[in-house]
C-alpha cells in the first residue's frame, strides 16, 4: 500500500520512535510521579525531556507549559472548556475542525458562551491578510473574549497567518487558541513572536510520533480551569488540582511510551528541518495537483494553496466510490467529510465530501505519478 493520509496520522513512523517505546516498555517504564525507585524517576526524567524538546520547538517559555494529552481534541476542549467564562463571545473560522467547532457548540447549547464564523476567504485567490483581519473585525462584539483558528486546513492547504492574527489579538485584547494538527512538524511556530496564548498539537501526525499523543502548550501567564481532576503526584493532600502547570491539568497516570516516542518524533523532526520537510510535501502535492488538473471531470478544491493537503472530486462518481477505487489499487486515502462541517460547507463540495490526499515526508515523486495514473484508469472506466 502507498499511504497517503498523513493528515489523519503520519505513517511509516521513524524507527527511533518503536525504539525508544520498546525501550522504555522494557527497561524503566515505572509511573513518573507515583514512586521514589528508579524506574519511576527514570520515566519522569524521559518526560521532562519531552517538555523541553516540544518548549524550544514551540517557543514556549517553560517545559512546564507543555501539557501532555491524548490528541489535539483533548487539548482543543482544555484550552475552549478551561479558558471561556459565562457570557463570553467566540470567533472562529469557517474553516474549523469539529474539534473545535462542536465544544464550542455545545458551550452555546448549553448558554454559556455565543460565537460567530468569520471567513477564511479561502476561496477568494486575491483575498489578502487586511482583508481577513477586516472580516473578523467586523464580528467582534464588546464581549468578545476568544478567537480559534486552525493554523493549517486538513482538507486543503489553506494556512492561516498566525502572526498576523496574532497581532490582531493583541491589539483588540484577546485570548488566540491555535489548532495546529496540520502544522506541527510542518510549519515554523513559536507561540512568544505569535502571540499565541494556547497551542493544540498532535503528537502522532507531524511531528512523527505515536497515536495516543499530543499537547497543549500554554502561553505566560495562562492558567486554564481543569477538565479532568484526579491524581497528579503532587500535593496528594489537597482536596484541589494543583495550581501550577503542568500537574493541575495532568490528572491519572501519563502515557509514558507515547510520550518518550514523541520526543523521538520531535528530535527526528529538527533533524529533518521543518523547512525541508514543508518544501517536499509541497512538491509532492503540486506534482499531483498537475497531473490531476488535466483530467477530465476532476475538480480540485481550493488549487491556489500550496500545503500538504488536496482534496479533489471525479464528476459522476461519489467520493467513496473513488476511494474504494484508489484503496483497491493500493492507495490509502480518505473519502467524505474529514470531520470538517464547516470547512465542507465553506468549499462547497457535493453531498458526500471529497477525497483528500495528505503526503508525508517519505512519500516520493513516483508515488505521486502513479496515483494520477490510477485516477486516470478510474475515468476510462
Amino acid at each position: 500500500m502507498i499511504y497517503l493520509d498523513n493528515a489523519a496520522t503520519s505513517f511509516p513512523k521513524p524507527a527511533r520512535v518503536s525504539d525508544e517505546m520498546l525501550r522504555c516498555m522494557r527497561q524503566y517504564c515505572g509511573n513518573p510521579g507515583r514512586g521514589s525507585h528508579a524506574l519511576a524517576m527514570e520515566a519522569a526524567e524521559r518526560i521532562y525531556a519531552c517538555r523541553e524538546e516540544a518548549a524550544a520547538f514551540f517557543g514556549v517559555s517553560s517545559p512546564e507549559n507543555v501539557i501532555f494529552t491524548p490528541n489535539t481534541t483533548v487539548a482543543l476542549n482544555m484550552a475552549v472548556k478551561g479558558l471561556l467564562r459565562q457570557g463570553d463571545h467566540v470567533l472562529l473560522s469557517d474553516m474549523e475542525h469539529n474539534a473545535v467547532y462542536r465544544p464550542v457548540q455545545k458551550l452555546k447549547n448549553q448558554g454559556r458562551i455565543t460565537f460567530d464564523v468569520f471567513p477564511s476567504l479561502v476561496t477568494h485567490p486575491e483575498a489578502t491578510v487586511a482583508d481577513l483581519c477586516m472580516g473578523i473585525a467586523k464580528c467582534l462584539r464588546p464581549n468578545t473574549r476568544m478567537l480559534i483558528c486552525t493554523h493549517a486546513s486538513n482538507i486543503c492547504s489553506w494556512k492561516a497567518p498566525l502572526r498576523e492574527l496574532g497581532a490582531f489579538c493583541r491589539r483588540h485584547g484577546l485570548l488566540f487558541v491555535v489548532d495546529a494538527a496540520q502544522s506541527a512538524g510542518h510549519e515554523v511556530i513559536d507561540m512568544k513572536e505569535m502571540a499565541i496564548d494556547a497551542l493544540c498539537v498532535p503528537g502522532h501526525k507531524g511531528l512523527l510520533g505515536p497515536q495516543g499523543s499530543g499537547m497543549l502548550l500554554l502561553g505566560d501567564g495562562i492558567m486554564a480551569d481543569t477538565l479532568l481532576e484526579g491524581g497528579s503526584g503532587y500535593n496528594s493532600l489537597d482536596a484541589e488540582m494543583p495550581l501550577e502547570a503542568p500537574e493541575r491539568y495532568e490528572a491519572g497516570t501519563l502515557a509514558t511510551p507515547a510520550i518518550v516516542g514523541l520526543c523521538e518524533g520531535i528530535r527526528e523532526v529538527k533533524r529533518l528541518g521543518v523547512a525541508s520537510i514543508a518544501r517536499h510535501i509541497a512538491g509532492l502535492n503540486a506534482r499531483l495537483q498537475n497531473h490531476l488538473r488535466h483530467l477530465p471531470g476532476v475538480r480540485i478544491y481550493a488549487p491556489q494553496h500550496s500545503g500538504a493537503v488536496l482534496l479533489f472530486g471525479v464528476e459522476g462518481i461519489s467520493a467513496d466510490g473513488v476511494g474504494d477505487w484508489l484503496n483497491r489499487c493500493g492507495f490509502c486515502v480518505r473519502a467524505g467529510y474529514h470531520c470538517s462541517a464547516l470547512g465542507h460547507t465553506t468549499l462547497n463540495t457535493p453531498p458526500g465530501g471529497a477525497v483528500r490526499v495528505s503526503p508525508g515526508i517519505y512519500n516520493t515523486k513516483e508515488q505521486m505519478d502513479h496515483f494520477a495514473s490510477a485516477v486516470e484508469e478510474l475515468l476510462k472506466k
